[in-house]
């Protein structure tokens, strides 16, 4: 069950009661608090949905797309819409993704079985006009049920009566079984690795004491803990480029396997490129959001690409210039400003020694007034 702010919790509750513009109005007033937010997106566009606004609806769900590109109950969404303009076949891919991702979803298997069943038939136009497209319309986050007086007054005394049984040792409380973070997180180091936590000889790009590689180690588990991934992998790549053991770094790599992509809502420690380009190598992999132009673009069907200007969103400053390549096909404005959330590649200099050492795997990119024909 997904938690939410009171403004989320109280425009949910008004759609729920069929006020869909009063929560519009309510949530619209907020687009700044929310800059970021891919569910804050996501619901006002299947706000917008139900109350008939469907160019609202776009504009909101293209935004929540930008924030986590791979979402199905957003490719739902657009689909829909597509589907209303007639664009059977960016209906129809989009369908299809879904069903990449999630195999079992119901809305896009019924929605793609109508399109097989009316498409290029002259009932199609009577189907999208029917009022049974609602049908598949992305669904709107579950709220947990509101708790009556009496239950929480019963709850009160429950736990009343169960601090009494706990005060006298009548009653134990169960142990709370780990998350799989803590429970991998909590695997320390054991003896031997403690014991010769480094090797001996050869060429590392960093060289670390024995204190140096358990810190690092028992840093990078905490981090992965709190949830703070991208801390984490730097620990993780100081360790695995260094000269601990093979056994830590054996650790080392499969606690990265286990680090997830973030979105631009859940990034939560960002690193500045200066701070990147001066140590490419201690930050593969990590994921960075980061502001400029887009120069050089290169579009196709299944891929994007562009030099990306960093820090020159101002057009004052040029921090660098980091090549960018989405693994599919993505709209890009090259007279406004952007954000990209991508993942740092390391690479050789060129032959002078003056190319780029940094290019980045876009992950997500976020750009106001991006042209209208995007998916």
């Amino acid at each position: 069950m997904m938690k939410f702010d009171p403004i989320l919790t109280r425009a949910l509750r008004l759609a729920r009661s069929g006020k869909f513009g009063e929560a519009i109005q309510k949530l619209e007033s907020e687009v700044v608090r929310y800059h970021n937010s891919f569910i804050y997106f996501y619901i006002l566009g299947v706000l917008c949905l139900h109350a008939g606004d469907f160019g609202g609806s776009l504009t909101y769900l293209k935004r929540a797309r930008e924030v986590k590109m791979q979402d199905p109950q957003v490719l739902l969404g657009l689909a829909v819409l597509f589907l209303r303009r007639g664009d059977t076949d960016r209906a129809l891919d989009l369908y299809l993704e879904v069903l990449d991702k999630d195999g079992h979803n119901r809305i896009a298997r019924k929605a793609l079985n109508g399109i097989r069943k009316y498409s290029g038939t002259d009932a199609f136009s009577l189907w999208i006009e029917s009022g049974k497209l609602t049908r598949f319309y992305p669904p709107l986050p579950k709220l947990p049920p509101r708790i009556a007086l009496t239950a929480l007054v019963a709850l009160g005394f429950l736990l009343l009566c169960g601090g009494m049984l706990l005060k006298f040792h009548i009653l134990s409380l169960p142990v709370k079984p780990l998350s799989p973070r803590e429970g991998y997180a909590g695997s320390a180091l054991e003896r031997e690795e403690l014991w010769t936590p480094v090797q001996i000889g050869g060429s590392y790009r960093y060289i670390l004491t024995k204190d140096q590689v358990v810190e690092a180690y028992n840093k990078a588990r905490s981090l992965f803990t709190d949830l703070r991934d991208e801390a984490a992998r730097v620990e993780l790549n100081r360790i695995i480029e260094s000269n601990a053991s093979e056994a830590i770094k054996n650790k080392a790599r499969l606690l990265s396997s286990y680090l997830e992509t973030p979105g631009f809502d859940t990034l939560k420690d960002l690193f500045p490129y200066a701070t990147v380009a001066a140590d490419p190598g201690l930050y593969r992999d990590c994921h960075v959001i980061w502001r400029g132009m887009a120069t050089n673009l290169d579009t196709g069907e299944s891929a994007t690409s562009f030099d990306f200007l960093v820090g020159y969103d101002t057009r004052r400053t040029l921090e660098g210039i980091v090549p960018v390549v989405f693994n599919f096909s993505v709209a890009v404005n090259t007279e406004k400003p952007l954000e990209v959330l991508g993942r740092v590649i390391p690479v050789a200099a060129g032959a002078d020694g003056q190319g780029p050492a940094i290019h980045l795997e876009g992950i997500a990119l976020y750009q106001s007034g991006k042209a209208d024909d995007w998916r």
